[in-house]
């Protein structure tokens, strides 16, 4: 490399770690032992697990001794991320090691989807069987096969708590007045109330949904209804799994969207029974892996959250991602609604 190459790259390094400090508005967090930086995250399976009150890094066994005594604890992930379902594992078998009265609750498979669910945990199907015929999400075998093995080995109940997604499609199509077709096998596997308020959980999801499809007041209203059905079914799934099994710890999984901020699903729970003891758990995407860093607004996402690498992006080129997109929009549209 020559010199000016050399010193253009030095250049550009310099640039973008102010860019990225920029960017997250935040100074260096210290570890413990070391006043200056946190560890580096060397792989897609390394994170950084952070105390949301004093801010310093903690272990998952730490964080397991501080969780035994809450009744839901809700796991944040982005989906596929390989930290992010590494950190599920272990924070299963810890809080298990604590509390073997675990049930794992999950957004990855809906509430029709029980049944089938059940007979793979009685041994009565394969994983095959279940993965094609619920079907599960496709990442299924790489993300979560660990811990439905887990609840399995340990005769544990598993929860699939999601709304159908054909139904909350047609929700996003239709809008709220779409719940009044279904009849009254499919209307059981949404919540009672659907579209109950979550305060403001509205505000935040249409600010998220305009970056990225630009939909009209109409179709932007009909999204956040959609939306909201998830949110509301999957914690009238958690609190009717609590009530099934006194005295048991319910571990749910979803994405970061439905619980950061305790929003959500979580906004949801609390609003259906307000004396539950509910603890968040948040993932942070950090832009410098061998220098992470974070932001006040980070710790406001979760009573503990954890810094892991992005995944590789998905599209580079915007055409293609359209055509993408448009493809999937095609498939969803071409199956009709009641």
């Amino acid at each position: 490399m020559g010199k000016k190459a050399a010193h253009l790259n030095k250049l550009n390094l310099i640039l973008g770690f102010g860019l990225a400090v920029l960017l997250n508005g935040c100074a260096l967090l210290p570890q413990s032992g070391d006043s200056t930086t946190l560890p580096a995250l060397d792989t897609l399976y390394d994170y950084i697990l952070l105390d949301g009150t004093t801010q310093k890094p903690i272990s998952v066994d730490e964080m397991a001794d501080r969780l035994v005594d809450s009744d839901v604890v809700f796991i944040g992930e982005f989906h596929g991320n390989h930290a992010s379902h590494l950190l599920e594992s272990q924070l299963q078998n810890a809080l298990y090691q604590r509390r073997p009265k675990q049930i794992l609750s999950m957004e990855q498979f809906e509430r029709q989807q029980q049944p089938i669910l059940d007979r793979y945990l009685d041994n009565e199907i394969g994983e095959a069987y279940l993965v094609n015929e619920a079907p599960a999400w496709e990442n299924y075998t790489s993300s979560y096969r660990p811990l439905i093995e887990f609840a399995k080995q340990h005769f544990l109940p598993v929860v699939a708590a999601n709304a159908p997604t054909d139904i909350v499609r047609c929700i996003g199509r239709e809008g709220d007045k779409y719940v009044e077709k279904l009849p009254g096998t499919e209307r059981n596997w949404i919540a009672d109330e659907p579209f109950a308020d979550i305060p403001n959980y509205e505000q935040k999801y249409q600010s998220w949904i305009q970056e990225v499809r630009h939909l009209s007041a109409n179709a932007a209203l009909k999204s956040y209804q959609a939306q909201i059905v998830r949110d509301n079914t999957m914690a009238e799934s958690i609190l009717q799994a609590l009530r099934d099994n006194p005295g048991y710890q319910v571990l749910h999984l979803n994405g970061a969207f439905h619980s950061n901020g305790h929003l959500g699903t979580v906004a949801a729970l609390h609003r259906m029974a307000p004396n539950l003891k509910i603890s968040v758990i948040s993932p942070i995407h950090t832009l410098m892996p061998q220098h992470p860093i974070t932001s006040p607004e980070d710790f406001k996402q979760g009573d503990f959250i954890y810094l892991l690498q992005s995944q590789p992006n998905k599209y580079v080129s915007a055409s293609y991602r359209q055509k993408i997109m448009k493809s999937l929009f095609k498939n969803a549209d071409a199956k009709p609604c009641l």
